[in-house]
């Protein structure tokens, strides 16, 4: 099998921090599937673990958690796939990732692949959604049926995770959605996408809710910044409300400012799951399922914003630059082995 990864350069001018490389294409055992990748998109996660590789890597790190693609082989214990069928995942950050033509993965974590939507399309939404559902589902608790019209803020809508929780918590949770964008195009695409109103988190998002009339959300999901957003989702949180956030902290913050309102804060982290192998691990299964079912019935859509081109140095290395910039807006997909 043919792979890209990361030999230890940890700045994208270094030749190293990109590699294309040959090795053995691994067999499945267990639960594994062995999966014939042919789209991939890129996250943060991607260049945050590239930037954490300290010293030089002997086969280099294969980076790289968002695919679709094709079953070639199963281990003796799947239960859930067959060879031959397609599919997509977010695959496991403590394993070998997506910038490969082949990859195992636990079939636990692996969804059918939405019947609507081809290789790329479909490659722009695993991590996202499942980030974005367990937020919304698991941590936030929302339920659909007893929390319809509450409001949400979600902060950095037009980003990739954003991207897919407007349209989950408009067409599953039925909220309604405040959405933060800064500049015109990230604006247009959070309404395009379902957002009842959007705000600049530049600016003061308390006066700017104040300005429009809106009132305290219910629940806010931080998308970006959790030390810059801190202690204003502290003041914006309605009492008895939630926060929670994807984006890890550098600064100490007092939750007990959080006290007087009997309000939450917790953490969403999607990669979890499989690395604790926790006993629900397939609940990811069950939820990608449901997501390519909401897909197929024309509930959400893809998330894909820029095809880049097939998966090569070139085009990771600049997949890495521009998430590193922090003004995209959707997904970036790369379809392809160059």
């Amino acid at each position: 099998m043919r792979a890209i990864g990361c030999k230890g350069g940890r700045s994208l001018e270094n030749p190293d921090s990109f590699v294309t490389f040959e090795q053995d294409t691994p067999t499945p055992e267990g639960r594994d599937l062995l999966i014939r990748i042919e789209a991939i998109s890129v996250n943060p996660v991607d260049f945050k673990v590239r930037e954490s590789i300290t010293e030089s890597q002997d086969p280099p790190r294969i980076l790289g958690w968002d695919a679709a693609g094709v079953v070639e082989a199963v281990g003796d214990q799947v239960e859930l796939f067959q060879p031959g069928a397609r599919v997509f995942y977010a695959g496991d950050v403590t394993r070998s990732g997506s910038n490969a033509t082949h990859q195992l993965v636990d079939e636990r974590i692996v969804g059918q692949h939405p019947k609507n939507l081809g290789f790329a399309e479909a490659a722009a939404l695993p991590l996202t959604a499942i980030t974005a559902w367990e937020a919304l589902f698991s941590r936030l608790k929302i339920d659909p049926e007893a929390d319809a019209g509450k409001r949400i803020l979600i902060i950095s809508g037009a980003g990739g995770v954003g991207s897919i929780a407007i349209q989950l918590a408009k067409s599953v949770a039925r909220l309604e959605i405040i959405a933060t964008a800064s500049r015109e195009e990230s604006r247009a695409w959070c309404s395009s996408l379902g957002a009842d109103h959007t705000i600049d988190h530049f600016e003061d998002m308390a006066a700017q809710l104040k300005q429009k009339g809106i009132g305290a959300p219910d629940y806010i999901l931080c998308l970006s910044h959790t030390d810059q957003h801190f202690l204003t989702m502290v003041n914006l949180i309605a009492p008895q409300g939630m926060i929670c956030s994807i984006v890890g902290n550098k600064q100490k913050h007092d939750l007990d400012l959080l006290k007087s309102k009997s309000a939450g804060f917790v953490w969403e982290f999607m990669f979890t799951r499989s690395m604790y192998q926790t006993p629900d691990m397939i609940e990811q299964h069950r939820l990608l399922n449901e997501i390519a079912r909401l897909v197929e019935e024309g509930e959400i859509k893809t998330t894909l914003k820029q095809l880049l081109g097939p998966v090569s140095v070139a085009n990771i290395r600049e997949s890495h630059r521009l998430l590193e910039a922090g003004h995209c807006v959707g997904k970036i997909v790369l379809e392809g082995f160059e």
